[in-house]
């Protein structure tokens, strides 16, 4: 279906002329201080008739004015918003990553499903469900990272690719406690010109990041806080086990 066409539709639903709509987007856009919010009556016009696609304040102005989910907006311009994560290219260096918008879950399984069992997970869901993982942001303080693919501090435990989530309110270095090498807490840290995600020591002022003992990494020490800094622990993460 034409964007255009669709945009009018709603406007139409709502009982809002395009002067009801330029009115409202001045009154945004005072809100924000910013004029690019505005939509004018000719721009609208142009939108809905012309197959103009709207910037990206426009955008923002005709879903706030709407109540449009972005999503279903991007849907109607051909843009997949929900498989943006999926559809990047391997970056080489390990940064804070945005969220992924949505995560495939089971949602319903066999009656046969034991899950004391090892099992093969595929074979025993009956129906999928996509869950809203970026909404996970309004409530948990949670943050992602991405493993860059010429990243192998920590492999084979954590391997190039991986996604990592954050704990940055745990940024203590903890000192002992951990049974072996698996439960040893991993961090996540700031070297201002780049990250390192590794195991962690605090001698006074300096952090020793150690890797993993069967990386080729090298140990380094750096200034802390001045020259590296923990973002957070490591909480979780998703990897392959094996590169595409």
């Amino acid at each position: 279906m034409f964007p255009g066409f669709s945009l009018r539709k709603v406007r139409e639903r709502l009982g809002l002329t395009y002067r009801d709509v330029e009115q409202a987007s001045f009154e945004l856009a005072q809100r924000h201080g910013r004029h690019e919010f505005i939509v004018h009556i000719s721009r609208l016009a142009d939108f809905e008739n012309s197959g103009v696609v709207p910037g990206l304040h426009k955008v923002f102005s005709l879903c706030a004015i709407y109540h449009l989910d972005l999503n279903e907006i991007c849907q109607w311009y051909g843009i997949p918003l929900g498989a943006m994560f999926g559809n990047g290219r391997n970056i080489p260096r390990t940064h804070i990553a945005a969220p992924p918008r949505t995560v495939r879950l089971p949602v319903h399984f066999d009656p046969g499903f034991d899950p004391r069992r090892t099992s093969c997970l595929t074979r025993m869901v009956e129906s999928w469900g996509q869950f809203e993982v970026a909404l996970l942001k309004n409530h948990h303080h949670y943050i992602y990272g991405y493993i860059g693919q010429e990243d192998h501090w920590m492999e084979p435990l954590l391997r190039p690719g991986a996604l990592i989530l954050i704990d940055p309110e745990r940024q203590t270095v903890e000192t002992g406690g951990w049974r072996n090498e698996s439960e040893r807490p991993i961090y996540f840290v700031d070297l201002r010109k780049g990250y390192r995600c590794c195991w962690c020591m605090v001698e006074k002022n300096r952090l020793l990041l150690q890797p993993y003992p069967l990386s080729p990494c090298a140990p380094e020490t750096y200034k802390h806080p001045d020259d590296a800094e923990i973002v957070g622990r490591v909480i979780g993460v998703s990897m392959r086990l094996i590169a595409e």
